[in-house]
């Protein structure tokens, strides 16, 4: 037992002096007996003995008393078992991703997790506390109350090392206590690589009753007819025995099409069909499952004729007006000297076909092209020198001509992975009429190739960046050394090179996918593009971080918008274009869950049984009060002896 004021047991010296008064009061008197009271003797001798035990009962009590009340002054208390943590800061990490929409026994994780928050943390206790989108520093309960009752899911995925880094970046003198609520989606041992031992987390994992989930994955035109799209739509089921679900596709608020899906197997495509014009909407499911990943949001631009240019003989590109129709393209042949340089920048697709040389001043303003989101198709020719090839493939990354082969090659290999190759076939094929070329350049590439030779050499490869694609070909394709113009390959492969990132159709961004997006606009200095929801129930409102370029302003949206649907790119009042943004599916499978990750760690039930866990192994048990009740006890007794004993 230890004592908070030991200084007051200095105060037991004080006992004398009621011992000193009851022995004062207990002196010895000399005896006179007289005979006219001999009657009385006995009855005094019987008086003086319970007086005298009376007196030894009050002198008990009172210094019972007085101990008592110094000891409880003194205040007495046993030490706790775990005092050196005493004085711990807490943190409390909180997952609040997608996965913690799941229902478990006490309803859905999230919102039961914040009720255990508020009902059981005590409001004198201070703790800061991170969720994947806030942070709140040296808080207590009462304090963030409100921005617990409306915490909402975040689209930014739990990163719990990220998470444990900013714990360990807050410098502080003292230990930290760490609690990590999560349901461990996606959770792995090298997320816990910057706890420290002396800081080890404490986990609390809420687990899901219902794993089955149904989500929608992406939205893709699968055919393009004359006055129609034909709309495919991707879903993903996770689980076992999943129930049909309706599917409904809206134009903005306005029902179009609505069909139910059977899954007999994890993956579903269905097909939509659509007037072929503008669409600005999404595509909605009802499962029982999450409810992030049931609504698809996604846009389709009027249509609008692709700007492509070659650059070589006239003779040699016939077969690209027959591939670049008016319909959907404006197609233009221009030789290199009569080239006029600032008209390339309106192109979305240049194509250097054979040229024997490729001047200084166009490669220049090719490298700024494709920076600026536009194809390039390298066509080379056997007269150009491999250093001028090489000089400009060097603006695109690791490339390389090496030199030039006289052998007689059949393209005999599709790399069907290929985006070139996206939705361009129904079935693998591996035997057709293969192409042949006569005389190429053995290359080398880091880019992914999409045709391969019979010796497996790259015929087609290309160089893609976030926003544009450099596509090479290492042969001449004119028909004197190929027969490729023949193949039925032709017209897939020159189709969707003029197809970039942007204009394949659908229009639908990934929230926190940071790849810069083009819009055509003419824009001064001074003014501003604002990115606006343009209808839904919660009205936002963001600049993106934005970039003028000539007739082209680049957009970069970071982690905007908060809420996934359908905006509109805005100069002042003025729309320029619909844009839609989803969520990232990353959390749609409940499965993923791995609580095998902390199996290393301590877990624990709740959030209340964590703060009973703390005040009990950390607290003093103060024993004050019991003394106080004691002093009380004999005051009671003393008051008593006074009435009561004679």
């Amino acid at each position: 037992m230890q004592f908070k004021h030991p200084e007051i047991l200095y105060f037991l010296f004080l006992l004398l002096i009621p011992i000193l008064v009851h022995l004062f009061q207990l002196r010895r008197f000399k005896k006179e007996f007289f005979t006219n009271v001999r009657f009385l003797a006995a009855l005094s001798v019987q008086s003086r003995k319970s007086s005298r035990i009376k007196k030894w009962l009050l002198l008990a009590s009172r210094l019972l008393l007085l101990i008592c009340l110094i000891i409880a002054f003194a205040q007495p208390f046993f030490k706790a078992e775990d005092s050196l943590n005493a004085t711990n800061e807490m943190y409390i990490i909180l997952d609040n991703s997608f996965s913690m929409q799941a229902k478990g026994k006490k309803g859905e994780l999230l919102k039961r997790a914040v009720q255990e928050l508020l009902e059981n943390t005590p409001e004198n206790v201070n703790f800061s506390l991170l969720t994947n989108s806030e942070n709140y520093w040296n808080t207590d309960i009462k304090t963030i109350q409100s921005e617990l009752q409306n915490l909402k899911h975040s689209a930014i995925p739990f990163q719990l090392d990220q998470m444990l880094a900013k714990v360990k970046a807050h410098k502080s003198a003292f230990k930290k206590d760490i609690i990590v609520i999560t349901d461990a989606m996606g959770l792995e041992k090298k997320h816990l690589k910057n706890s420290d031992t002396s800081d080890s987390p404490l986990f609390i994992i809420p687990k899901a009753e219902q794993k089955n989930n149904i989500s929608i994955d992406s939205v893709y035109i699968n055919e393009t007819l004359a006055d129609f799209y034909e709309i495919g739509i991707k879903l993903s089921g996770y689980g076992e025995d999943l129930i049909p679900v309706p599917v409904a596709l809206y134009n903005q608020t306005k029902l179009i099409a609505k069909t139910i899906v059977k899954f007999d197997n994890s993956k579903k495509n269905i097909l939509f069909t659509i007037p072929k014009q503008a669409f600005h909407g999404y595509v909605s499911i009802v499962d029982n499952g999450l409810y992030y990943d049931n609504n698809y949001y996604f846009s389709i631009s009027k249509i609008k004729k692709i700007n492509v240019m070659s650059i070589g003989q006239a003779e040699k590109s016939n077969f690209l007006s027959r591939i670049y129709t008016d319909t959907e393209f404006n197609y233009n042949n221009f030789s290199l000297g009569s080239l006029d340089y600032s008209i390339i920048e309106n192109q979305q697709l240049i194509i250097l076909n054979e040229l024997d040389e490729i001047p200084q001043a166009l490669q220049t303003t090719l490298k700024s092209f494709v920076e600026k989101g536009g194809n390039l198709v390298v066509i080379p020719s056997l007269s150009t020198a491999t250093t001028n090839l090489n000089q400009l493939m060097l603006n695109f990354g690791k490339f390389r001509f090496i030199k030039t082969e006289k052998t007689e090659k059949l393209i005999t290999k599709i790399n069907f992975n290929h985006p070139l190759f996206n939705a361009v076939f129904e079935n693998k094929i591996d035997n057709f009429q293969y192409p042949s070329t006569k005389n190429s350049f053995s290359i080398s590439s880091s880019g992914p190739a999409a045709l391969y030779n019979d010796d497996q050499s790259m015929f087609l490869t290309s160089l893609p960046n976030s926003i544009s694609t450099v596509y090479v070909f290492s042969a001449p394709l004119n028909t004197q050394n190929s027969n490729f113009q023949q193949s039925p390959l032709i017209v897939p492969v020159f189709y969707k090179m003029a197809l970039n990132n942007q204009n394949i159709g659908i229009n639908a961004m990934t929230i926190g996918n940071n790849r810069p997006y083009f819009i055509e606009a003419s824009v001064s200095k001074d003014e501003i593009l604002t990115v606006k929801n343009t209808f839904g129930d919660a009205a936002e409102q963001f600049i993106p971080v934005q970039q003028i370029l000539n007739n082209k302003v680049k957009l970069i949206f970071n982690d905007l918008p908060e809420q996934a649907g359908n905006f509109g790119v805005f100069k002042q009042k003025e729309g320029l274009e619909n844009i839609s943004f989803n969520y990232s599916r990353t959390e749609s499978n409940l499965e993923k869950a791995n609580e095998e990750a902390l199996s290393e760690y301590k877990t624990i039930e709740s959030i209340a049984a964590v703060f009973d866990s703390i005040q009990s192994s950390r607290s003093d048990n103060q024993i004050w009060k019991w003394f106080v009740i004691f002093a009380l006890l004999f005051l009671v007794s003393e008051m008593a002896i006074v009435r009561f004993v004679k």
